[in-house]
């Protein structure tokens, strides 16, 4: 079949579409920062303010991600029609509203309400649909420094937020605090999305043959659909999302089980906020002399090694440090990878829609694999047990990173 090709255009990305980059990257921050690390912070606080049990409340938390994963799909779709700017527009005006009306909740019921209505616009207004704009903007060669900067500055949110919210809850109770983040929130993101996001140059351009259309994206998101590569990295990033969803929940509670105190296992669990930009560093450097899939297949297995060797070293701080930067360097370079992935094998007629459909099952995933090793070391399973599976994923993604099947026949691309 026939190849769509973009024009030739040495200014493709631009000056505008690094000022989008920019933006891109302070509103990625803010919006994890305020609508997902916050929330660890508020967890006590509205427990006790709610009268209800901890799990309870951090059940909403689940919930929201369990709702974001739901909406992907119908996003990606709009965002390959429409563009970004009115979605992301109208998700981060929602977004503030209902973190207003999350500081007003006086039920745990009306708690999950507001929350399942976080996800959802979190969906609207966080990494997949801001990847999908800057697919759209940037050539190939250009594309990996674009992601890279956007993901290395919000990949501070929880350094940044974290501190920032127990602040304002130490001044000003967790209901203040939530009117002072859904302020920085709709100052910071609502003129950022809606001034600065816009269509790229070849697409505006009225003689520009680019832009795929409807027929050609649907051909390619079913084409991509048939692709047994799709699948085996849904599963690979299914298994390695829930590992790192596992140790992100509950390293600090297996470091103070091992006699640390928890001062000291927080802030070691503090690290793969920081070890996650050094993974993404690490891949865009690489990648250039080797596959991503080589790269990435290799850290998830560093990351096998280091939560196995966490029984035998976590019990000393310096093995606790060296078994926890290991499993870092891995926690954040899915983010990057699969765009990488995406954009190569099924170029941009249909990313967003592709994304979506990827990043559902691998957010669900995320979502309750936490829940499940909560109910492994309920039932008596211990850590041991749940290393074991944690580093039983990371060896599975590993595993389906490298395997290659053969791709089906040539279907409509761009770029």
């Amino acid at each position: 079949m026939t190849t769509t090709m973009a024009p030739a255009d040495l200014t493709m990305g631009g000056r505008h579409g690094w000022r989008i980059v920019a933006a891109l990257a302070i509103t990625s921050t803010v919006g994890y920062g305020t609508l997902y690390y916050a929330y660890a912070v508020l967890l006590n606080p509205m427990a006790a303010s709610l009268k209800g049990s901890t799990t309870a409340v951090t059940g909403a938390l689940t919930a929201s991600v369990l709702a974001g994963a739901l909406v992907t799909i119908p996003i990606g779709r709009w965002l390959d029609r429409h563009g970004g700017r009115a979605l992301m527009t109208a998700g981060s005006i929602a977004a503030t509203t209902l973190l207003v009306a999350w500081s007003q909740v006086q039920t745990i019921g009306q708690l999950y309400g507001v929350m399942i209505g976080i996800g959802i616009t979190g969906a609207m207004i966080l990494y997949e649909p801001a990847f999908a704009v800057i697919v759209s903007w940037f050539t190939p060669d250009r594309r990996p420094t674009a992601l890279l900067a956007v993901t290395i500055v919000a990949g501070f949110a929880s350094t940044i937020f974290m501190p920032l919210t127990g602040l304002l809850v130490a001044h000003l109770g967790w209901r203040g605090a939530l009117l002072a983040l859904a302020a920085i929130h709709g100052v910071v993101t609502v003129p950022l999305h809606a001034l600065t996001i816009r269509e790229p140059p070849h697409i505006r351009t009225p003689s520009s043959t680019a832009r795929p259309d409807h027929t050609l994206r649907r051909v390619a998101a079913r084409a991509a659909t048939r692709d047994p590569r799709l699948w085996i990295l849904a599963a690979a990033l299914i298994a390695h999302g829930a590992a790192t969803s596992t140790i992100g929940v509950h390293l600090v509670g297996y470091l103070t089980s091992r006699g640390h105190p928890a001062t000291f296992a927080a802030t070691t669990a503090g690290l793969l906020g920081v070890l996650s930009v050094t993974g993404r560093l690490v891949l865009t450097g690489a990648r250039r002399r080797l596959p991503v899939t080589t790269i990435v297949a290799t850290v998830f297995v560093i990351q096998a090694v280091a939560v196995l060797a966490m029984p035998l070293a976590a019990g000393t701080r310096v093995g606790a440090i060296v078994t926890v930067t290991g499993f870092g360097l891995g926690f954040g370079i899915a983010s990057l990878a699969a765009p990488a992935l995406l954009t190569d094998r099924y170029g941009t007629a249909a990313y967003a829609t592709i994304a979506g459909r990827l990043a559902a099952p691998v957010t669900a995933a995320k979502a309750t694999a936490p829940l499940g090793a909560a109910a492994v070391l309920h039932i008596g399973g211990g850590y041991t047990l749940l290393l074991s599976a944690v580093a039983s994923c990371c060896v599975l993604a590993a595993t389906g990173m490298l395997t290659r099947p053969t791709p089906p026949k040539q279907y409509p691309r761009s770029r």
